[in-house]
């Protein structure tokens, strides 16, 4: 059979509106229900819908595409699943507490939703084009972004279940988690996101050619995302909220990598520079010196109100 071709060859057009279509349809239910276990569903789903639509109107079927398909469904199924199970065991998603009421705010959420399911997308789009199946044979970049896939996949598991497990345990009820994987790093989690969909780029990157060569802008904007926007700096400045007073979280903090999973006697010991450049332990990660420069202001403006009302 002829391949499908919706305006243009990588039906990126296509991909849009189908995208656009499902996270406006979820979006209404979400809105209209107040209903936050279908977000995280949505995205996943949407992902896998992309990867076997492209694949089917291919109709070149390679071993390539149906693998990058198939990887795409697997890591779909495992976190859409994991994420549905743990909103319907928690009830609500904190995430939305201050959106719910606003239905802008909450259409923005959405909105980028849809910017994040068709952008990481890309390397899967056009590896599952017709025209990229220009050769059948694994290449050096398909075995190492298989083994990528295959370690960023195990780690989000893990980490996943590992903290899971620990909040779910009444035991643990106030403490930050430093079990497993998370003894080695404070977002293994993220980790594995980032070198899973890395991986299907490389995989990408034999087959690829001319403008199909954007596609890196998935891996670069999903990476974006996790270090600089709304992954590590928010959950980082949450736990610095709770936990900053505490000693011991200092200690965890100081001896743990932010993202690649090292052991913390060595990461310790590293000096700060290489921390920061090689580790990903950006200023921006520790939020415990503003919040004791402002405890200390208002200590400091006490003492001088103080002063005054003794000197009047």
């Amino acid at each position: 059979m002829k391949p499908i071709h919706f305006v243009d060859p990588n039906n990126l057009l296509l991909c849009a509106i189908i995208t656009a279509a499902m996270q406006i349809f979820f979006f209404g239910i979400a809105a209209t229900f107040r209903f936050d276990k279908v977000t995280d569903f949505a995205g996943g789903t949407n992902f896998m819908v992309l990867a076997l639509m492209t694949l089917l109107l291919a109709q070149t079927f390679s071993v390539r595409q149906i693998l990058v398909t198939a990887f795409v469904c697997a890591w779909g199924i495992r976190l859409s699943g994991y994420l549905l199970y743990r909103i319907i065991k928690i009830g609500e998603d904190k995430r939305f507490d201050d959106k719910r009421d606003n239905l802008c705010a909450f259409a923005g959420f959405w909105t980028f939703q849809a910017i994040w399911v068709f952008t990481v997308s890309l390397p899967v789009i056009f590896t599952n084009c017709s025209y990229s199946n220009v050769n059948n044979y694994f290449t050096v970049q398909d075995i190492i972004g298989i083994s990528m896939y295959g370690v960023g996949l195990l780690t989000e598991t893990f980490a996943d279940f590992q903290k899971f497990n620990f909040r779910d345990n009444p035991a643990n009820n106030g403490k930050w988690c430093d079990y497993g994987l998370w003894k080695w790093s404070r977002h293994p989690n993220y980790f594995g996101e980032i070198v899973l969909w890395w991986g299907m780029f490389l995989i990408s990157t034999s087959v690829i050619q001319g403008g199909q060569w954007a596609g890196i802008i998935g891996p670069v904007f999903i990476t974006s995302i996790l270090l600089f926007l709304s992954g590590i700096p928010l959950l980082e400045k949450k736990s610095d909220e709770r936990y900053g007073k505490v000693e011991a979280y200092r200690d965890y903090k100081r001896s743990t990598s932010p993202l690649v999973p090292l052991p913390p006697y060595f990461y310790g010991r590293l000096p700060d520079a290489v921390k920061c450049f090689v580790c990903c332990e950006f200023p921006l990660y520790n939020t415990m010196d503003e919040a004791d420069q402002d405890e200390l202001e208002v200590k400091v403006d006490e003492v001088n109100g103080k002063a005054r009302a003794n000197s009047a």
